[in-house]
């Protein structure tokens, strides 16, 4: 088989295409075929070497697709040969043909095209982030931040599925078209001057003074530091990534000031440590999926061989949506 392989750290667009022999399911594991794999700014960051946790080297970069299952191990009785099914890994995504253990694959519904499921690994993402760590309760605001990435639009979405009022924080009101069109209630532009001030005036503007129950923040630096200060008393941000480039940190007297609370998701522990729990996860979005209360909004595809052009999309920070790569024969 083919698969996109890191042989060292270094520039998005050096690992190359090389062809490497088939993978084998051992004991509870299952070999999918891809037909969509999905292409996540996380991919950027571990080719660099600058993710928190990388894999040893050499590897393929990705983490999620989806396709049809090729082969099974002795023990596995959640799927078969033919199944079509959707796949969540640490790495290894971005190759024609990808062994995992058994709990990491899931059967898909005939009426759930490739692409689509192949993407819906941030939507895990977007469940825990709102109903574990940020306690979301029905009826409560949410404010999104990098709100028209993958991660983002998928948190919109969930959060609008659950009876939520959505303020999608975007750089620019040029960039509002996608998230209003994804159910954002509220529009909060990053791009106005004295972003301190500006993003809790805005805030504030659309929640009577009272401030955001929820913040899913995917920026870090400055939004991060700004955005907490919008979050009315009790309220709860979840820290899910650091896009701007910038780790902020926090005085921990500012917390005591509104009781407000700040936790951290790091989404693969799920699938690691309570696999269970997930599988309940993955259940409920594919039910939300077929009530088509979320959708996907794939921005474009590329063949496998192409992968550093849709990575380049992240380097210039303009992707809407998600990304998809699939196998360039077959």
């Amino acid at each position: 088989m083919r698969a996109i392989v890191v042989r060292a750290h270094g520039p998005y667009d050096s690992p190359r295409l090389e062809e490497i022999p088939d993978p084998a399911p051992r004991e509870r594991e299952v070999v999918v075929e891809a037909r969509a794999i999905g292409v996540n700014y996380a991919d950027l960051l571990v080719i660099q070497g600058k993710y928190q946790t990388l894999p040893p080297l050499p590897f393929s970069p990705g983490k999620e697709l989806a396709g049809v299952v090729r082969s099974i191990g002795a023990e596995v009785t959640s799927c078969k040969p033919g199944d079509r099914a959707m796949m969540l890994v640490e790495h290894g995504a971005y190759a024609e043909q990808v062994r995992a253990p058994e709990h990491q694959v899931f059967v898909l519904s005939e009426k759930m095209p490739y692409p689509d499921a192949a993407v819906l690994g941030v939507y895990q993402t977007a469940y825990f982030a709102l109903l574990d760590r940020g306690q979301y309760r029905a009826g409560e605001s949410v404010l999104v931040t990098g709100a028209t990435g993958g991660v983002g639009l998928a948190t919109l979405q969930v959060a609008k599925a659950l009876g939520a009022t959505v303020l999608a924080a975007v750089s620019g009101l040029r960039r509002a078209a996608p998230v209003r069109a994804h159910g954002a209630d509220h529009i909060i532009d990053l791009s106005l001057p004295n972003l301190r001030e500006s993003l809790r005036d805005q805030v504030y503007a659309v929640t009577g003074k009272r401030g955001v129950d929820v913040v899913v923040e995917l920026l870090g630096g400055d939004v991060f530091d700004a955005a907490m200060r919008a979050l009315a008393w009790r309220g709860r941000m979840v820290v899910v990534g650091f896009a701007s480039g910038r780790i902020p940190e926090i005085k921990a007297n500012y917390l005591l000031l509104k009781n407000i609370a700040v936790s951290g998701l790091q989404v693969s522990d799920y699938r690691d440590r309570d696999p269970a729990w997930m599988r309940r996860a993955q259940t409920e979005l594919f039910g939300l999926y077929l009530a088509g209360k979320i959708k996907p909004h794939i921005e474009a595809t590329y063949p496998l061989s192409r992968f550093a052009e849709a990575l380049a999309h992240f380097v210039r920070r303009d992707v809407v949506g998600k990304l998809i790569l699939v196998p360039d024969r077959g």
